[in-house]
């Protein structure tokens, strides 16, 4: 932290507030001073303390440091090396917390203090040599299109230089006039080349190294050698290298073009996810239907869409029904049919009938746009795994340039023969590039996640995407998630017999309001009683309240008089006192059907129990749940994949065996509380006598966001809440529980991915740079492979758009 430092704080609201901020502040170690103003709240904090210690106190204190995250578009980064640099360069900047740089979105996601002045961040982009953007990515688009005249006209230039050499191949010997040579490659040298010249400069200055310095330097050494060649030897002189110099810089500019084209083609997901949304809508406001623009719509508006068009926003069906094709939002295959009351996805296409809705989430709110946020943010982020290539790049350019003067010397003071030296030398420097390097985790990450967004499957960052590769346990929640999450009412037995009516009743009095599934299914259940032409009126309720992972309690009014009653599990019954034994033997057997119970039971008043009274048994409910149709296939193939699979349940021990046995699920745990879902999953972890496993979460509820964040990879069905998507790495658009083996499938393919790249990309050094030292490998050669291994990096990650998945019905 600087000597004195400006520091935004949230949470603040009276003077009391700002004393608390100070003390916490001031009990850091190594601050001095610490001064609050309330109305901007601001915090001028001097010392040595550093920003995380200042940001874990005031968390502690319960008033977080005002943050922000911005996205930067940089241009001129060309290697690993530059990757570094520029995020040396932005950490560098005061406030700034993290700066992730991705070399292949040519991009950096930065979190900094929400008072930091962008300008600053521009301005150490460009002392390190580059220059920053804030905005969309049009430069990216522009640059491989634009890119290719430069290659066009390198060639020209140099092809006449290259043509001797090919037509030595034929035993024909002809050279070309030196003084025409040199007039040819000035322009390849100095015009065409000078990017490389100046972002060499750039990085030398800023006191390191990348592509372009080698490449300058390499290109500079041959035609410097061919210049005094020329001079002191005459224009037909047998020793001029100015091909080597022209063809280098040729190749390489052919190799960044290519490289630019086939980048363009991992971020296709990410233009294909935008341009789902229509720009106008068809909408009715007083009765007068009109085509407005999206940005002019207002919530509760009502759409009509046609047949064949492509729905606008996120909205509600209010009339029509049809069959809708949502494949590019949930990469479900077959159309879904929609009627009232269905939910509307912006971006799917509307089938065969007439649909009016009715607008539920407009712009950066609605569904299109969370998920290409999402996408967006997983390809900006890094993985762990990137963290190699990081420290690598950091020192691979002076390397380089040591090795190079090495091999000068080497062969130089070897051999007295200063000019073999000098091309050995440029030889080390043109292979050298580490553009592969930068390029082989982004590049890979981008295509397996545009992959996944087109087939439904959504990846928060990278390192969820790398994390789930090497899974080993894989625990589900199970209503909702394994099973339809829409339990029936099947089977219900009163205590005291032919009393099943007023149990029915009182246990709907109870869950009138609620949207509990089981609460529903109750309400269904005696909906369906009444007769057509209208049917009793529940007994009034008063104090419903929950009771945490047990149940609900309410005081109901039969019309003689006011009862408290308890709905809910055995465990709760076994707390109140209540007997269960007259309904035990039908509880077992209904247990043994894998049913989920819950019990009705009736407190006495405070007089009665004062008498003695105990709670009274009035009935039992029996609820059963329908498993999904991919679930039996989903535990096999995880199981085939390697991986042992674990359900978590609040239901009875009965019920969840009955579920894990038809699924076949290796382990179980049943009776679990939405509190102890995280403490198991921590025992998950630590289940192994090899050491910790790796064990993903896969929920939909809210119940469930505590163990999604606990899990190494959590694993949220779309269907679910917001609460347990925000908790979890990966989302699942369609409830399918298929989902999750691909999305393992193609995390374990990409990392694969990852791996294959860094291995050529070192391997296209550990192997180039010895034969050139060697003197094995002319410049030209030299360039012609640093270009391929660019263009062979990309292209091998690429092929993970092929992917598809298994689970598309």
């Amino acid at each position: 932290m600087l000597p004195e430092s400006t520091i935004p704080i949230s949470g603040m609201s009276c003077a009391s507030c700002v004393k608390r901020v100070e003390k916490a502040l001031l009990a850091v170690p190594g601050v001095n001073r610490a001064e609050v103003n309330l109305s901007t709240e601001l915090a001028s904090v001097s010392g040595s303390a550093s920003l995380p210690a200042l940001q874990a106190a005031l968390a502690k204190a319960g008033y977080p440091i005002s943050e922000r995250q911005l996205s930067l578009q940089i241009n001129g980064m060309t290697c690993a090396s530059c990757v570094s640099r520029v995020e040396k360069a932005l950490l560098a900047v005061p406030g700034v917390l993290q700066a992730n740089v991705n070399l292949a979105l040519e991009s950096a996601s930065i979190n900094m203090l929400a008072n930091v002045d962008e300008q600053l961040l521009l301005a150490a982009l460009q002392s390190a040599g580059y220059q920053g953007q804030f905005g969309p990515e049009q430069s990216r688009r522009i640059d491989w299109k634009q890119g290719g005249w430069p290659v066009i006209i390198a060639a020209l230039f140099s092809a006449p230089l290259l043509l001797p050499m090919l037509l030595m191949l034929f035993g024909r010997h002809w050279m070309l006039n030196g003084w025409l040579q040199l007039a040819l490659t000035l322009p390849v040298q100095f015009w065409l080349g000078g990017r490389f010249y100046r972002a060499g400069w750039a990085a030398l200055r800023a006191g390191s190294g990348n592509m372009d310095l080698l490449v300058a330097l390499g290109t500079s050494a041959a035609f410097g050698l061919s210049v005094y060649e020329l001079l002191a030897h005459g224009a037909h002189s047998m020793n001029l290298y100015f091909e080597s110099a022209a063809v280098v810089i040729t190749l390489v500019l052919l190799g960044k073009w290519l490289e630019a084209r086939a980048k363009r083609q991992t971020t296709e997901a990410i233009r294909a996810l935008k341009a789902l949304r229509p720009e106008t809508a068809l909408v009715r406001r007083d009765g007068i239907e009109q085509s407005l623009p999206l940005a002019l719509l207002s919530l509760g508006d009502t759409v009509i869409v046609k047949p064949g068009e492509r729905i606008p926003v996120d909205g509600r069906v209010l009339l029509g029904q049809s069959q809708v094709d949502e494949s590019m939002i949930s990469g479900e295959s077959l159309p879904v049919a929609k009627q009232p009351g269905d939910a509307l996805v912006g971006g799917a296409v509307n089938g065969e009938g007439l649909l009016e809705l009715s607008v539920t989430a407009l712009g950066a709110e609605s569904t299109l746009a969370r998920i290409v946020r999402l996408v967006e943010s997983a390809q900006a982020k890094k993985a762990p795994i990137q963290r190699i290539v990081d420290q690598v790049s950091a020192v691979f350019v002076p390397v380089v340039l040591g090795l190079a003067l090495l091999t000068l010397l080497g062969w130089g003071l070897a051999r007295g023969d200063w000019e073999q030296a000098l091309l050995n030398a440029v030889a080390v420097l043109v292979i050298a590039c580490p553009c592969a390097l930068g390029l082989a985790t982004p590049t890979a990450i981008m295509a397996g996640t545009g992959a996944a967004a087109r087939h439904g499957i959504l990846i928060k960052d990278a390192e969820a995407l790398e994390l789930a590769q090497a899974l080993q346990v894989v625990a589900f929640d199970k209503t909702g998630t394994l099973t339809e999450g829409r339990p029936q009412l099947l089977a219900r037995h009163a205590a005291t017999p032919g009393d099943e009516a007023r149990l029915l009743r009182l246990a709907a009095a109870l869950q009138q309001g609620s949207e509990h599934p089981l609460a529903r299914a109750v309400m269904q259940a005696w909906k369906n009683e009444q007769p057509p032409d209208g049917g009793q009126v529940l007994p009034s309720t008063s104090g419903l309240r929950a009771i945490a992972g047990r149940g609900v309690a309410a005081r109901v009014d039969e019309g003689h008089g006011a009862i408290e009653l308890r709905l809910g599990s055995a465990r709760l019954m076994d707390e109140l006192g209540v007997l269960l034994s007259p309904l035990q033997a039908e509880a077992q057997a209904l247990q043994a059907q894998g049913r989920t119970l819950a019990w009705l039971a009736a407190l006495p008043s405070t007089a009665d129990a004062s008498a003695g009274a105990t709670p009274q048994l009035i009935g039992l409910l029996a609820f059963g749940d329908r498993l999904k149709p991919g679930s039996a296939a989903a535990i096999a193939q995880l199981r085939a994949m390697g991986l042992h699979t674990v359900m978590l349940s609040g239901d009875n021990a009965g019920s969840a065996a009955a579920v894990a046995a038809e699924l076949g699920l290796d382990e179980f745990h049943a009776e679990v509380l939405p509190e102890d879902k995280a403490a198991l999953l921590a025992g998950l972890k630590q289940g192994s006598p090899q050491g910790l496993r790796r064990v993903a979460m896969v929920g939909d509820g809210i119940n469930d966001a505590p163990a999604l964040a606990a899990a190494d990879v959590g694993i949220a069905m779309a269907s679910g809440t917001d609460v347990a998507m925000a908790a979890a790495g990966i989302t699942l658009m369609r409830s399918d529980p298929l989902m999750v083996a691909e999305a393992i499938a193609l995390s374990r393919r990409t990392v694969a991915k990852i791996r294959q790249n860094l291995f050529w990309a070192f391997a296209y050094n550990a192997i180039g740079i010895p034969l050139a030292a060697f003197g094995l490998l002319n410049p030209m050669l030299a360039g012609a492979a640093m270009a391929a291994s660019s263009v062979s990096v990309v292209s091998n990650a690429l092929l993970l758009q092929r992917w598809r998945s298994a689970s598309v019905r």
